[in-house]
């Protein structure tokens, strides 16, 4: 399950509720914000189901981005990851991120590489950065545009070497599928070879394009037998100070099961500033449009003690094929006493 990396306990199941670290908290500790359905590629494999020409016609505008970084400033949350679709599409999204910057915010760049450029590197170089993360899905340019139709993995390489040489922390993701994952070892050596601190990966989500092609996409159980082994192999023999691999939770089932026991402390922003209550459910528990950051994280602490939605989740964690309607969202439903 690539992408946001944060300490995971492996928990099954609800737990009692009254000692989750989120109800401690008064603000999340983490936001993944969407910023655009947009995308310069057609990946089959997209969990957002993102490509050219699919921005949503309501997305936020820059003044409406900008209102909402400075609520994130207000309720002093730490961690902010920008990404999309592909951020870097947007306009806004270096203005937007040296506002958060400025105010202390650590930020969390995650790309495609086709149209990141030095001088935005200059620039992200003198925010508190936690990394910059480059989808690296092949080794060979014949695989990449198999996946990514019409990406050059050689744009890509150079985007990895901009952020290392930049001196910013690099991150690589890679997303399995039948296509790629034979290639999976020589990824991981390339993200070594290319100063990566950080390898993301996990089994393939079963949402939004790869729902769609998941016949074509998903890897055969003994493919994702090996790339297990791989993953645990490389893991073990990882010096300390070297890649670290992350691939735990593995798939999408676990992360519910884990969530179900510990919510995350993480709101996930869609692009038009409605919050969903996780990935793989296509519950919408707040619109940051008409209601302040505190107003959805009260929303998404409540969604989770909702029966309904325990229910949604515990199905879900059940039957991964569930997962594909997790972008069918719901109309908004402010959760708890929270009144619009």
């Amino acid at each position: 399950m690539p992408g946001v990396s944060l300490p995971y306990r492996p928990k099954t199941g609800p737990a009692d509720s009254a000692a989750w670290q989120i109800d401690r908290l008064g603000a999340p500790l983490l936001i993944s914000w969407q910023l655009t359905r947009a995308c310069d590629l057609s990946c089959l494999h997209c969990c957002t189901a993102s490509a050219p020409g699919k921005g949503l016609p309501d997305e936020l505008s820059a003044a409406e981005a900008m209102r909402l970084a400075d609520d994130i400033l207000e309720a002093r949350v730490p961690y902010v990851m920008l990404c999309g679709g592909e951020p870097l599409i947007v306009p806004h999204w270096l203005d937007l991120a040296e506002r958060l910057g400025a105010g202390g915010v650590q930020l969390k760049i995650e790309t495609n590489g086709q149209r990141l450029e030095p001088r935005h590197l200059e620039r992200l170089a003198r925010l508190p950065i936690r990394s910059v993360q480059v989808s690296l899905d092949a080794d060979t340019q014949e695989t990449y545009a198999r996946q990514r139709p019409g990406g050059s993995l050689e744009r890509v390489h150079a985007a990895c070497r901009w952020v290392s040489e930049a001196g910013l922390p690099l991150e690589v993701t890679f997303a399995p599928t039948r296509l790629n994952i034979h290639e999976a070892e020589r990824v991981i050596e390339r993200a070594e070879a290319l100063g990566a601190f950080r390898f993301n990966t996990g089994r393939l989500m079963r949402i939004g394009t790869a729902a769609r092609l998941w016949r074509r996409l998903e890897p055969l159980p003994e493919q994702y037998e090996r790339f297990r082994a791989l993953l645990e192999r490389r893991a073990a023999s990882s010096p300390p100070g070297g890649l670290e691999l992350c691939y735990t939770p593995f798939s999408t089932m676990e992360g519910l099961l884990a969530s179900l026991a510990e919510p995350p402390a993480t709101l996930l922003v869609l692009p038009q500033g409605w919050v969903k209550v996780a990935a793989a459910l296509p519950h919408i528990c707040a619109d940051l449009r008409r209601q302040t950051l505190s107003q959805a994280w009260d929303s998404y602490r409540a969604a989770w003690r909702d029966q309904a939605l325990v229910s949604a989740a515990q199905r879900a964690a059940e039957h991964e094929m569930l997962h594909a309607s997790a972008n069918d969202w719901m109309p908004p439903r402010w959760f708890g006493n929270i009144s619009s």
